[in-house]
């Protein structure tokens, strides 16, 4: 049974930097390319970064770009995101996805498994 577990999510305020991490188990890892997505309330989710399986290629969405970092240890089965000069409008749940491909995708669709998400709230 695969497993997507994140944490690392809370309040913080504007400026202030979360570290989130996405705990995978039940699947190959090294296998996924990997992906952040968010939602805030009355929003579609919507796509943050992506990664491959090796963690060398990356794709941000242009609202985290130059912010946020995703990376990957595949000896620990773990992805992060790292979230640095906080915005309120980065207020949202995040979600981790993995994807049964070589392939770095933004689209959700194409995401086999997913978490439950993990809350942040940025206060400005």
């Amino acid at each position: 049974q695969v497993q997507l577990v994140e944490s690392g999510g809370g309040l913080v305020q504007a400026g202030d930097s979360l570290r989130l991490s996405c705990a995978a188990s039940g699947l190959t890892f090294s296998s996924y390319a990997m992906g952040w997505f968010r939602q805030a309330p009355g929003k579609e989710r919507e796509f943050v970064a992506a990664i491959s399986r090796s963690g060398t290629n990356t794709v941000y969405a242009d609202s985290v770009k130059g912010r946020f970092t995703i990376s990957r240890d595949n000896a620990k089965n773990t992805m992060y995101l790292q979230m640095n000069s906080l915005k309120p409008e980065d207020t949202a749940v995040y979600y981790c996805a993995a994807r049964n491909s070589w392939q770095v995708t933004t689209s959700k669709v194409t995401y086999d498994y997913w978490g439950q998400g993990t809350q942040v709230t940025v206060s400005s």
